[in-house]
């Protein structure tokens, strides 16, 4: 105002421009410039995102298709399984396959030696796989490397090689075709795998833990024990899960060290002859049913699956 009244006493036309708030001319460009930027950065995340989502969709349609082939197979007739050219879905539900291999005699006790084998040989090697790597990632000796290193070159052996011995030892000492024998057996399969990854997650672990521990009057033991296990918990569900794993799903052993009594699932499962050939219905079906407590026990421990993949990344 005070510039409008001046110009009428200078004679000139008071401007309007000065009764408003004047904005630069080059700002307005900017500012536009800069909403431009902003639309644009926006719409390349939108694009990224919707191109991550769509590559995530296909892989999991790609590693996930052959389940999903098993699980509609085993809701087939038997003329659909066998069907050329085969279908995915099935034309006709039907739950007859379920029946017939869940009433197969064996079954159920092929379901309580495949668990009693893995609860056996997951706690296994997890009792000696924790003090392995505890002792060969805390005292850093010559010793350990090589048995770390000896630990690796077993994974490197074929299983067969193992089996065939290990058969004839456990026949020797009188523990043929039972879950103990088959449950040691499995550990030589999962302790390796199980020191190597313990000690990447003791790695993970810094030593001043240890010693504000030992300062407040722990000793050694109890330091591990209060302080260092609770902190690789989840470290050790990973293990427990891949213990638990690789003697789930373990068949090779289990066709050579048992027989009858200790006959494990997958075993019961290759068997299944018929006098025209392989029932594809009964082994989706009793596959789909084997399937269930591994997809339970990692949903039940997803999240010290997390925990534990994302130890090594808190590290210093």
């Amino acid at each position: 105002m005070r510039v409008a009244e001046t110009s009428k006493h200078d004679g000139g036309t008071p401007a309007t421009a000065a009764t408003a708030p004047s904005v630069p001319a080059a700002v307005i460009p900017a500012r536009k410039r800069r909403g431009a930027n902003r639309e644009g950065l926006e719409a390349g995340r939108r694009s990224t995102r919707t191109l991550l989502w769509t590559l995530l969709a296909a892989a999991m349609v790609l590693y996930g298709f052959p389940f999903l082939y098993l699980l509609f197979t085993s809701f087939k007739t038997p003329i659909d399984t066998i069907a050329v050219p085969p279908t995915i879905l099935p034309r006709e539900w039907t739950l007859e396959n379920y029946a017939n291999a869940l009433g197969r005699n064996g079954v159920l006790a092929s379901f309580i030696n495949s668990i009693q084998t893995a609860i056996i040989s997951t706690v296994l090697s997890l009792l000696l796989a924790v003090p392995a790597a505890y002792g060969i990632t805390r005292y850093k000796t010559l010793s350990g490397r090589i048995f770390i290193m000896a630990a690796l070159v077993t994974r490197m052996v074929p299983p067969v090689a193992i089996g065939i011995p290990l058969a004839s030892m456990m026949a020797a000492v009188g523990l043929a075709d039972t879950p103990i024998a088959l449950s040691i057996a499995h550990t030589t399969i999962s302790l390796p795998l199980s020191i190597w990854l313990m000690s990447s997650f003791f790695e993970a672990v810094p030593n001043d833990l240890e010693e504000a521990a030992t300062v407040d009057g722990c000793s050694r033991l109890g330091a591990l024990w209060r302080v260092v296990i609770p902190v690789v918990s989840g470290g050790i569900a990973v293990t427990a899960i891949f213990a638990f794993l690789a003697s789930w799903n373990e068949f090779l052993f289990a066709l050579l060290m048992t027989a009858i009594r200790s006959q494990t699932t997958p075993v019961v499962i290759a068997n299944f002859q018929t006098q025209f050939g392989l029932d594809w219905g009964s082994m989706t079906a009793l596959a789909a049913v084997y399937s269930i407590p591994v997809i339970l026990l990692t949903l039940l421990l997803q999240r010290k699956i997390v925990a534990g993949m994302t130890l090594g990344a808190v590290k210093g």
